[in-house]
């Protein structure tokens, strides 16, 4: 059972994770696209965070995550035929969608400070040293890669959910819900919560806003 603003956040976050890679990989001269892409995925990270304390329950925290006991027991669920019965994550879910989200939030940090080494660059380049942000940006291009892997066994554990377990994971992300004899009345969500979802959207969005237009210009150029 996915809330409104957990489904749109799903989807705007693909987008600009793609955004992002495809405006890396088409070079310099689209690192203001980049940047914007960048912002975007900052913002909906930034606002997961907070819905996963403020959202109904099934996009809480406190709803999904499990101790590591409880992902031996799903991993041997995952090998059996068991049927899965999970209204929002499992708990190897879980797990993945907490090393997205730090991966992308360090990923989105790490990009306000970073330099292309050659012109352009983070707009908090000017709160630290060249080296460090030379550092940084490093860590932030490397960092790249992880995500693919984690993307990847992310797709990989979708697409065996619907092969061997004849579990659809794609169709629930749009429509919100999910279909099974297991499910009961008491895994409805009660509402999406959209006036609170805008807010945060909205305040994460303009505490980013306010902190690039005041962060210092650099004193040292690349170029």
């Amino acid at each position: 059972m996915w809330d409104l603003p957990l489904r749109l956040f799903h989807w705007l976050l693909v987008l600009a994770v793609v955004g992002c890679w495809i405006t890396y990989e088409l070079g310099v001269a689209y690192f203001t696209w980049h940047e914007w892409f960048g912002y975007a995925t900052l913002v909906l990270v930034v606002f997961r965070l907070a819905w996963g304390f403020a959202g109904p329950k099934h996009a809480r925290f406190s709803g999904f995550l499990r101790a590591p006991s409880a992902w031996w027991g799903h991993a041997r669920v995952l090998l059996s035929r068991t049927p899965e019965e999970h209204a929002g994550h499992s708990p190897l879910g879980a797990v993945m969608i907490v090393v997205l989200l730090a991966l992308l939030l360090v990923m989105g940090v790490t990009g306000l400070f970073a330099n292309d080494e050659i012109m352009n660059t983070g707009p908090f380049y000017g709160y630290v040293s060249d080296t460090l942000s030379d550092r940084l940006s490093r860590l932030h291009r490397s960092l790249m890669d992880w995500l693919w892997v984690a993307i990847a066994v992310h797709v990989a554990a979708i697409a065996f959910y619907g092969l061997a377990k004849r579990q659809d994971l794609v169709t629930p992300m749009f429509s919100g819900r999910k279909r099974g004899r297991w499910l009961t009345p008491a895994d409805e969500i009660s509402g999406s919560k959209l006036v609170l979802a805008a807010l945060l959207l909205g305040l994460a969005a303009l505490i980013l806003y306010i902190a690039v237009i005041t962060a210092p210009e650099p004193s040292i150029f690349l170029f």
